[in-house]
């Protein structure tokens, strides 16, 4: 016999069913509640409800445990690879060595975009912010591969996922070169993933960008470790609006407009802000974190804590390792760094941020890292986007083969109550038409 629970509404007895996940997480199934009951649960920012049963990614926040289909993320790190933990969120196991090669041949076959669209690149203007000009793009894609729209099929789908998750990193690039004034570098179809994207970036005709084997494996993780991270902001909006049949250009077009967001994906950029506003101001780090001690001083730590985990954020123990190895690497010796450094130092041996358990968390690390490596601040949120990708593709199609419903969240009015509509002379006005009150000429859609 299933397990159910009663809830006591109006003095009658209701039943709802427990639904238990593998990892033996439980839920109340309140599918049939409003139906049955005519109420409905309130519960702002969703943080105790679920939206679907997933078998992609795991989360134990107290436990600051990560896992993809069920492999720990810290597996990832040795020799970390994207394309293969592409296909393992999407298709939901590791692949052959087949369809490895199958589906790299389709990420360099498909990583030019049409010359046509090198003309809306030009059209935006040089300081556009390149997380509108990706999600504007992406948009487009559509637009030249409308075969692709409906991806019915495994091959389309197949299609349809390596376009995106190749074709991402040429807008990005093309984006960043645009935006200081430069001629776009093609992609290069002897280059791997990281390097071929680092080399759209920063080649010139006169001097063609290297990518060193500890940049390219640090880069590789960086982009693994955002690739997917459950039902966040925008992988919610993707699935919301792939539920109404959207393509999947649409709908991860919608999730690179909600990883835009400052409270999202831009949080990285505000650890950068952070630390410039330190290196900047008359404020020693200590001062600093004394003052984000106080409530009163308006002062915020960025880069530590964290909604989900309550624990230290395992992605953070990652990059804090890599962080580390690719600063000596390249020998920098950069004033931001040494204050990132020094805040992480005091935060985890200061009581006050270890007992909120506020430890630094991924964008942290992430910002410094990429920072490290030439990448320009507005350009973070773009590097998070191509990282989380595989993640919105991959709920994208376990969304349309589980066939949900389409998104439609309930809620509890709280504006006026019936009341009649007031006519025009008992509001003031002289006369009851609007062409009496407003001059000629200046009628928006009177004149037509």
């Amino acid at each position: 016999m299933s397990e159910s629970v009663s809830i006591v509404l109006d003095g009658k007895s209701i039943e709802l069913p427990v639904v238990e996940g593998s990892e033996a997480e439980k839920g109340l199934d309140i599918s049939k509640l409003r139906d049955t009951t005519g109420y409905i649960t309130l519960d702002q920012g969703y943080g105790n409800t679920g939206s679907c049963e997933s078998a992609i990614t795991y989360i134990d926040g107290d436990a600051g445990i990560l896992r993809y289909r069920g492999i720990p993320i810290e597996q990832f790190a040795n020799r970390p690879n994207f394309i293969e933990v592409c296909w393992l969120l999407i298709f939901g196991n590791l692949p052959t060595a087949a369809e490895y090669g199958d589906f790299s041949e389709r990420l360099t076959r498909h990583a030019m975009l049409n010359e046509s669209m090198k003309h809306h690149f030009q059209g935006f203007p040089t300081q556009a912010p390149p997380m509108a000009i990706l999600s504007a793009m992406i948009n487009a894609l559509s637009c030249f591969h409308p075969d692709m729209n409906g991806a019915d099929s495994d091959d389309q789908f197949i299609a349809a996922a390596a376009r995106l998750i190749s074709k991402i990193r040429t807008i990005a690039a093309f984006a960043h070169r645009s935006s200081i004034g430069r001629t776009y570098n093609y992609p290069n179809p002897k280059l791997l993933y990281v390097e071929n994207f680092m080399h759209m970036m920063f080649s010139e005709p006169h001097a063609p960008h290297e990518t060193d084997e500890i940049v390219r494996l640090a880069f590789n993780l960086v982009l693994i470790l955002h690739a997917d991270h459950e039902q966040n902001c925008s992988t919610s909006t993707v699935r919301m609006v792939g539920s109404s049949g959207a393509n999947l250009f649409a709908s991860c077009a919608a999730g690179v407009c909600a990883l835009w967001g400052p409270l999202h994906g831009g949080a990285n950029v505000a650890v950068l802000d952070m630390l410039e506003q330190i290196h900047q101001g008359d404020l020693s780090v200590e001062e600093y974190m004394r003052l984000a001690k106080d409530k009163n001083s308006g002062v915020r730590l960025m880069g530590f804590g964290h909604r989900v985990y309550k624990n230290f954020d395992p992605r953070a123990k990652m990059l804090q390792e890599v962080a580390e190895k690719l600063l000596k690497h390249l020998n920098i010796n950069d004033p931001l760094l040494e204050i990132g450094r020094r805040l992480e130092e005091i935060a985890l041996n200061d009581s006050y941020f270890v007992e909120r358990k506020l430890y630094p968390n991924v964008d942290f690390y992430s910002g410094i890292i990429l920072r490290a490596l030439g990448i320009p601040t507005n350009m973070f949120t773009v590097i998070f986007a191509m990282g989380r990708m595989p993640g919105w593709i991959a709920h994208w199609r376990e969304q349309n083969l589980q066939g949900a419903r389409i998104g439609r969240p309930r809620q509890i009015y709280t504006g006026p109550t019936e009341h009649d509509y007031v006519p025009r002379d008992q509001r003031g006005w002289i006369s009851d038409s609007a062409e009496d009150i407003i001059p000629k000429g200046q009628r928006p859609g009177f004149d037509l």
